[in-house]
């Protein structure tokens, strides 16, 4: 893959039909780069916490526990457990939003955010985050899964990078755009498109901590494009971040 024509001059026929393939090479290159180093990254993500499982589970072997120690150890089984649970979720997810909509049917984005935001009070509550929403009637065309899946990892995730006392705000615009704002670090502006590379985590400071792989923003992304939609963010001034989904008119 790292072969080119390596063909100069001024241009003509060949020389064009050359330069091609030099960009189709290029393009293919990147393509296969970006394949390895996910699958690199996914390994490293799955070998960690295997590690640790191993880890404990020596530890167990090695004689009798008390109760408070059998407890500790079993908590930690667990939770190594939730993570690879998490990550194995994600990459299914991400393969599913990636394959494209198995079909496309009108959909109303706010009633879908409304039941998501609902199903995450709780989980706002324990973080000491509040949710705010302006939902205004919205039908997109998509698939209800995937629509549902994108508004959860958004949502999931302006909780667990908050602040304490801090807020979430929810806005779907009968325009066909969504909106999730949330308090939280600074984020530099020039750490914001790599938000949404697999596996990228701007800090490991998290006021919920439910597991996470890094693929939340990776996921959106593909779910958007999926839909024909759009999805960028942008920092705020006092911290935090504003992801914004811009669907296609209908």
């Amino acid at each position: 893959l790292s072969q080119r024509t390596g063909v100069v001059g001024r241009p003509d026929e060949v020389r064009r039909l050359a330069w091609s393939l030099d960009e189709l090479m290029d393009r293919i290159a990147a393509g296969y780069e970006g394949q390895r180093s996910f699958a690199a990254n996914a390994s490293h993500e799955l070998r960690t916490p295997l590690a640790v499982q191993r880890t404990l589970i020596e530890v167990g072997m090695t004689g009798p526990l008390s109760p408070p120690q059998l407890e500790l150890l079993t908590r930690q089984l667990l939770e190594t457990n939730e993570r690879n649970e998490a990550l194995i979720e994600g990459l299914l997810a991400l393969s599913e939003s990636d394959r494209g909509l198995a079909s496309k049917t009108p959909q109303r984005l706010d009633l879908i955010t409304r039941d998501v935001l609902l199903q995450h009070e709780e989980m706002a509550n324990k973080a000491d985050v509040t949710l705010h929403h302006d939902l205004s009637a919205c039908t997109v065309i998509g698939e209800q899964v995937l629509l549902e899946r994108l508004v959860t990892n958004l949502i999931q995730n302006a909780i667990k990078y908050n602040v304490h006392d801090g807020s979430v705000h929810v806005a779907v615009t009968s325009s066909g755009q969504l909106f999730v704002t949330n308090t939280g670090e600074t984020v530099p502006a020039e750490s914001v498109a790599g938000l949404f590379e697999p596996f990228r985590r701007l800090t490991s400071t998290r006021l919920h901590h439910s597991g996470g792989a890094g693929l939340g923003l990776t996921i959106a992304r593909s779910i958007s494009q999926a839909h024909d939609a759009t999805i960028g963010a942008s920092p705020g001034p006092e911290g935090g971040l504003t992801v914004t989904v811009t669907f296609a008119p209908r």
